[in-house]
Formats: structure tokens, C-alpha cells, sequence
């Protein structure tokens, strides 16, 4: 062992994937369960878990970094390894953060967030739609957030009625209470909001098709 922890977590990952014939067999997409497994269990640490709950899970999500770049690392067409990962990490920060790096001036988190924008508007020059890059995998709650956030971009808005203002507490009461109205009328509550953000994808869309899109 030496006094680099993250080295010699890659290298015993490493061996690992040497001498272990279950982690031999597995791939990228094998891995995919057990990388939202210990997602989960991450933000279960951070919203309810002690401090030696967080650290564990924090550690097992890097062990899931480690173990797909020790996969790619043996790719025969296309390698790279955690250091390419660190690499093209660190040069990604850098460049998203010129208030920090390269002499530009931020005093709000929105100024921040400006200049991050631009830096990825550059970074993502080939998209051509603000939903490119917006994965259909996510929870459909976190998936609505994201894509109403996108709709913004392009002017086009939901169909929600205003309401008062609320607490986290309170609005977590509406949401459990939509889902149990759901439940007694046999609706799926899941893919009610799925579908509805899916049309809200479609007017996206075709607000593009008549503008430029945003970044």
C-alpha cells in the first residue's frame, strides 16, 4: 500500500479483475444494475444515513468509476483507463469554471451558472436540441424537473396551474397524495408523468423547428 488511496484502490481493482473469475465476466452493461443499486443507496446516505453511512457509500459508487474504467481499460479498439477519466474530469471543470480559472468574474450563482452554459454550449457545439444529452432513464420526477427546465429555454411552457407557495414538507404531501388518487383509480402514476413529459418533448420539439435552438 502506499500513501495514495485512490491509486491503490485502482490497483487493487486491478487485480481484482485479474484474478477474480466472477469480475472476469462482467461488462459495462452487466454493471449497470449494481451502478443504480449504489446510487440509491448514496442518496438514501445523504438524506437519512449517519456520516459513516455516507463515506461507505460514497465508496462504493467509486469502486463502480474504478471498475468500468478497468473494463474500458482493456478495450482492444478503444481504451482508456482512470486516468483518462481523471484527466478528461479535470480539464472539463477547468475549462466550466473560468470565474475560477481563467480570470473571469463571478459574484452570483447565476452568473456562475452563465458561464458554465457557455462553456458546455461550446463543449456540445453538435447538439441541435436542448433535450440532446437528457437521459430517458431517470426517475420520471427527476426527468419532469430536467425537461421543464429545457421547455424554459425555448419558451415553451407547462400546462400547470399556479399555486401557492409551499414548503418541501408540504409539496411532498401533494405528491404522495396525487400518487394515492392514482392508486385508487388503477391509474400507474409512473407512467402518467412519463407520458405527459413526452408530449411536453414533443412541443419542444416543434418550438425548435421554428427557432434556433438554446443552449
Amino acid at each position: 500500500m502506499t500513501n495514495d488511496p485512490l491509486r491503490d484502490a485502482a490497483r487493487a481493482m486491478r487485480d481484482i479483475r485479474d484474478r477474480c473469475v466472477w469480475t472476469q465476466g462482467i461488462d459495462h452493461r452487466d454493471l449497470v444494475p449494481y451502478l443504480i443499486e449504489e446510487s440509491a443507496e448514496l442518496v438514501d446516505a445523504v438524506e437519512a444515513g449517519t456520516r459513516a453511512d455516507l463515506r461507505e457509500e460514497l465508496g462504493d459508487v467509486l469502486w463502480q468509476v474504478l471498475f468500468h474504467a478497468e473494463i474500458a481499460s482493456r478495450d482492444v479498439d478503444d481504451p482508456f483507463d482512470i486516468d483518462d477519466v481523471a484527466r478528461g474530469l479535470t480539464e472539463k471543470m477547468v475549462r466550466r469554471h473560468p470565474h475560477v480559472f481563467a480570470g473571469e468574474t463571478a459574484r452570483t450563482p447565476e452568473e456562475v451558472l452563465v458561464l458554465w452554459n457557455a462553456a458546455k454550449a461550446l463543449e456540445k457545439h453538435e447538439r441541435r436540441s436542448v433535450l440532446d444529452g437528457v437521459s430517458s432513464h431517470m426517475p420520471s420526477l427527476a426527468l419532469a424537473q430536467k425537461v421543464l427546465g429545457k421547455a424554459a429555454q425555448v419558451g415553451v411552457s407547462s400546462d400547470g396551474s399556479d399555486t401557492a407557495p409551499l414548503s418541501e414538507a408540504q409539496l411532498g404531501d401533494e405528491l404522495l397524495a396525487l400518487v394515492a388518487t392514482a392508486k385508487a383509480q388503477g391509474f400507474d402514476a409512473e407512467r402518467a408523468l412519463r407520458e405527459r413529459v413526452r408530449q411536453l418533448e414533443d412541443d419542444i420539439r416543434r418550438a425548435e423547428l421554428k427557432a434556433p435552438p438554446a443552449t
